[in-house]
């Protein structure tokens, strides 16, 4: 027994390792005082990249504003088509509703590169300038099935009698969805929109073949910069971010602790 959980430790503490070093190398060449692209010599604490990461409005941080708008208008517009989507496939079921389904959640499954090229020769097709709007249409397109996925299996959970109950009390179907479904399903929409928020600041192929020379995602920035050494600027917006995402699960995790606390009392 006390050589399992001796296992069970090592192999816990090998698995973080692999997940969290990476992380935490970022973090330190952050504060590197050393100025050479090519080399990852720790010379010193220094916070000149950051500084030097403020001072560059029209580089990464430029390119930072550009992925998040995009991600703002890509998973707003892929949240309410989703958890349309979902609650109207959850409620009813007609001959070709699995069909359907599948067809939802396809892009998801298709490779980025097969789908970035079907988008270029469709937007080409159709003569649509190059620029936000292909990069939102493509996105959308790709982050409504996360969504729609997560929307889906919550609704699964959710006991349908309430909205009937709704219903019988004079509740109007719109109110019901209101008052009643999205209360309950909210959940799984934050989860979903989450997920394609990540997806979409994350994605490089898709964004790659559908931008234009006036919009430069985030990754297409840094991607552009490797030929002459990436600069020690990334790791420093790479920390920030991971600082931002580290309070904000922290934030919601004290929320919810909070709350299960009330109930408990």
């Amino acid at each position: 027994m006390k050589r399992k959980r001796i296992f069970a430790g090592i192999f816990l503490a090998v698995v973080l390792a692999l997940l969290y070093l990476p992380i935490v190398v970022v973090a330190v060449f952050s504060f590197n005082e050393n100025t050479n692209r090519f080399t990852y010599n720790f010379t010193g604490f220094s916070l000149q990249y950051y500084e030097q990461l403020f001072r560059d409005t029209k580089g990464l941080l430029a390119a930072l504003w550009q992925s998040l708008k995009l991600a703002l208008y890509s998973c707003g517009i892929s949240a309410v088509i989703g958890t349309l989507g979902a609650v109207g496939m959850a409620r009813r079921k007609f001959r070709f509703s699995g069909a359907i389904e599948g067809l939802a959640t396809f892009p998801a499954m298709i490779p980025e590169i097969i789908l970035a090229m079907a988008f270029l020769a469709m937007f080409s097709a159709v003569g649509l300038p190059f620029g936000m709007l292909t990069l939102v249409l493509s996105h959308v397109t790709f982050c409504i099935p996360y969504i729609f996925i997560v929307v889906k299996g919550r609704l699964a959970g959710m006991d349908p009698e309430l909205p009937e109950a709704a219903r019988d009390l004079g509740a109007g179907p719109v109110r019901t969805f209101l008052t009643v479904t999205l209360p309950l399903i909210f959940p799984g929409v934050l989860s979903g929109t989450l997920l394609a928020f990540a997806m979409s600041m994350d994605d490089f192929v898709i964004s790659y073949f559908v931008t234009g020379s006036r919009t430069t995602t985030l990754p297409i920035k840094i991607y552009a910069s490797v030929r002459t050494g990436v600069s020690l600027q990334v790791n420093a917006l790479s920390t920030l971010m991971i600082g931002v995402v580290f309070l904000t699960v922290a934030f919601f995790r004290l929320i919810r602790r909070n709350k299960t606390i009330r109930r408990g009392e």
